[in-house]
């Protein structure tokens, strides 16, 4: 070939793709000023009435009035919510599938060496929906007042109190994490569902309770339970008195929260309509006192804020695996 014919070759080949690029935006711009023209699906991993499928269906409810289409709660119960990851995972990535994510995703990722599903790759962030701490609690009747009460007796008692959680679950490697940093060894007492521990507290069969503030706090307010401490960083506005973890251990801080997801590949302009219309039913102040009702906040993010507190907390929970030998059948 002759070499003067080179560079014109080249300058051929950058316009035929950036012509190829141009076609691409603007059928992705396209796609976003049409979406949605029809129903959307929000997966939930779990069966309806859960604290999970509530704030699914507050939020869906919202974005239906937003987006002028009907964004529908579909239950996918099934393997601690793998089967509604694994669908939403596999979907076409058109935005008309979604993901609601629970902080049991992050600790599968951790916990569970063959999910279905890459955790980060295989999902589009969309935003944050809300934040809420764990609650450490005893029974009503305990002899422990505060958090450092409790250190100090299992300090002095190495295996005497236990705990209960289902296994791989937030509550059981917060608990671990908790082991750790306070120099403890609460014994770990697997069950298989999520409501049996707190029970078993509540009837003093069980020392300790690691549970969510959505859940503990109902038992909290009932008289059933004393919570000795909440894992964020600042006291809870629905839990006055109680105090944060951190000031009895410090760097002890965790929470948990739900989140919408979509699958890889969404175009992104479809992701920011989604992300801008999850930002307005996050600012309604129906919302927030609703999600406060249960002890959380609203948390909008942007996706790629999501994406990093995402990856953080995968690491986070893979560090407490690996620190605490947590192995799973």
């Amino acid at each position: 070939m002759d070499r003067k014919a080179i560079p014109g070759l080249r300058m051929l080949k950058a316009c035929a793709a950036a012509f190829v690029f141009s076609l691409g935006c603007a059928a992705n711009h396209s796609m976003a000023q049409d979406f949605p023209s029809r129903p959307i699906r929000l997966l939930v991993g779990f069966p309806p009435g859960g604290n999970a499928d509530v704030g699914a269906r507050i939020v869906a409810q919202k974005m239906s009035d937003g987006l002028g289409r009907q964004v529908l709660v579909e239950n996918r119960a099934g393997a601690g919510g793998v089967v509604a990851n694994s669908t939403v995972a596999k979907s076409p990535p058109d935005g008309y599938t979604l993901l609601l994510v629970i902080g049991g995703f992050v600790t599968q990722a951790a916990t569970m060496k063959k999910l279905p599903y890459d955790s980060i790759r295989d999902f589009s962030p969309i935003s944050l929906l809300m934040t809420y701490p764990i609650v450490i609690a005893v029974s009503a009747d305990s002899q422990y007042r505060t958090l450092a009460d409790l250190i100090g007796y299992a300090k002095s008692n190495p295996s005497k109190l236990n705990y209960g959680a289902p296994i791989g679950t937030l509550y059981h490697l917060v608990a671990e994490m908790f082991n750790s940093m306070a120099g403890v060894e609460l014994t770990f007492v697997p069950y298989r569902g999520g409501a049996e521990p707190l029970a078993e507290v509540i009837a003093g069969r069980m020392n300790v309770a690691f549970e969510a503030i959505t859940t503990a706090s109902p038992q909290i307010q009932g008289g059933r339970l004393r919570a000795l401490a909440v894992t964020s960083a600042q006291p809870s506005p629905s839990l006055p008195g109680v105090a944060t973890a951190t000031q009895t251990l410090p760097g002890f801080e965790t929470i948990s929260f739900l989140a919408i997801s979509a699958p890889p590949g969404v175009p992104r302009p479809i992701v920011n309509r989604l992300n801008a219309e999850v930002r307005r039913v996050l600012a309604l102040p129906d919302v927030a006192q609703r999600f406060a009702e249960w002890g959380g906040q609203t948390a909008p993010t942007s996706p790629e804020e999501m994406q990093r507190f995402m990856e953080a907390e995968i690491a986070k929970w893979t560090r407490v695996v690996q620190q605490r030998n947590i192995v799973l059948d």
